[in-house]
């Protein structure tokens, strides 16, 4: 299989599809209860149209943006996703060696099975941090401290798993904790013999690294695993966990899962850094607006300062366009990301990153826009009935969406 005959990030999920067996495959592609939420990420940028602006001079292109001190060549980033070593050995290492390939931010989940240790060494200006809070408070400060001494560049604490979601696909393949790989999960994966083999060549069920030093000594790759089930989900998680972790951190700290407007300014007032606008990709509330819904609202909230990254159905350059003009600076995506890593390795992560990059490059020629950050409200379409609201809530970025005079 070819990497380079992929198109599109569709292209790559297909490839996966063929590599993986269905409970590795369901574990990414899936989402909560009915999925409506996935459905609503991909939706809300259909209702968005960009209004293109010619005889421009746009043959010198400049997508490249400014994140916490650091110039990354590209908006696009790779999402924090757990056990990525289930679909490929080492796909942690992997994705953090592509994002230094293409000078973009990689978010390391701190249930990875890479240490962030290990990951830090590869691409230490691409790695950010992603962590939960768990339910012992010496780990929590535990991990912070990791972080400082490994130099990461940027802690994000993700707050919308106070429960696990009901993730149906999941049920159904067995998927769930305690985790085991049972016999019969193996022997309905023998259509996919390369993925059996390496997953039997490696020792089963990867290790978590991150939490291994919490284990038990000898503590094998299981027993840690459940072991993180019951430190997680942590429900207790409140603004006083983000204030001891605030205290301690010296660096950048974004939070990942808030979409309230209300919560992005108690964000602010703890001193914040950013907000990862998410709905953890339709993974956690079903019924959970979409982030680019709720992306003018947080960026009037928060202000004009303030990092926003948008998370969650990101799957085209015209989406990180219309991010950018609904009020963010960047965005992110992780299904993707590992797509092309079960597909191909690092070569797959490379090629999600090259395959966005090509098309923000074909739609800011077509805008007539040389610069991604230039971009503003006033390349967006907006119907009449809508306008005066996208004006208001779109105002932090000081340019308005383009109203088409309506004619009898």
């Amino acid at each position: 299989m070819n990497i380079q005959s992929a198109i599109n990030l569709d292209d790559l999920r297909r490839m996966a599809r063929r590599k993986l067996p269905r409970i590795a495959f369901d574990f990414i592609d899936g989402g909560a209860d009915d999925e409506r939420g996935m459905a609503r990420n991909r939706e809300a940028f259909g209702r968005h149209a960009l209004v293109p602006r010619y005889l421009r001079d746009v043959s010198k292109l400049d997508q490249s943006v400014a994140l916490f001190g650091h110039r990354y060549d590209s908006p696009i980033g790779i999402s924090p996703t757990g056990l990525a070593g289930l679909w490929r050995p080492d796909a942690d290492l992997m994705q953090a060696a592509a994002a230094r390939q293409a000078n973009v931010p990689f978010l390391l989940s701190s249930s990875s099975n890479a240490s962030l240790e290990e990951a830090i060494a590869i691409a230490p200006d691409h790695v950010w941090f992603q962590m939960y809070c768990t339910r012992d408070e010496r780990i929590n400060a535990d991990l912070v401290q990791r972080a400082i001494r490994a130099k990461v560049r940027v802690l994000v604490l993700t707050v919308d798993v106070p429960v696990n979601a009901n993730r149906e696909r999941n049920r159904r393949n067995g998927f769930s904790r305690p985790f085991r790989m049972t016999p019969a999960v193996v022997l309905e994966a023998l259509g996919h013999p390369a993925w059996v083999l390496r997953y039997l060549r490696t020792g089963g069920i990867p290790m978590m690294r991150n939490w291994q030093p919490y284990a038990p000594a000898q503590a094998d790759a299981g027993q840690v695993a459940d072991m993180f089930g019951t430190l997680t989900p942590a429900p207790m998680v409140s603004w006083d966990h983000v204030d001891r972790i605030r205290q301690a951190w010296p660096g950048p700290m974004m939070i990942k899962g808030l979409m309230h407007p209300d919560d992005g300014r108690l964000a602010m007032e703890r001193g914040v850094d950013g907000i990862v606008v998410s709905n953890h990709g339709g993974r956690q509330l079903d019924a959970a607006p979409s982030p680019i819904e709720m992306l003018p609202l947080m960026r009037q909230a928060v202000g004009p300062d303030a990092t926003l990254i948008v998370d969650s159905g990101v799957r085209r350059g015209s989406d990180l366009v219309i991010c950018r003009c609904l009020g963010a600076d960047s965005a992110i995506f992780g299904r993707p990301s590992l797509y092309g890593v079960a597909a191909a390795g690092q070569a797959g992560v490379e090629r999600a990153l090259q395959i966005v990059r090509q098309e923000i490059n074909m739609v800011l020629t077509q805008l007539g826009c040389a610069r991604y950050e230039a971009l503003d409200a006033s390349y967006l379409f907006a119907p009449p009935a809508q306008a005066q609201a996208a004006m208001d809530a779109a105002a932090p970025l000081r340019a308005t969406p383009v109203t088409l005079r309506q004619t009898a």
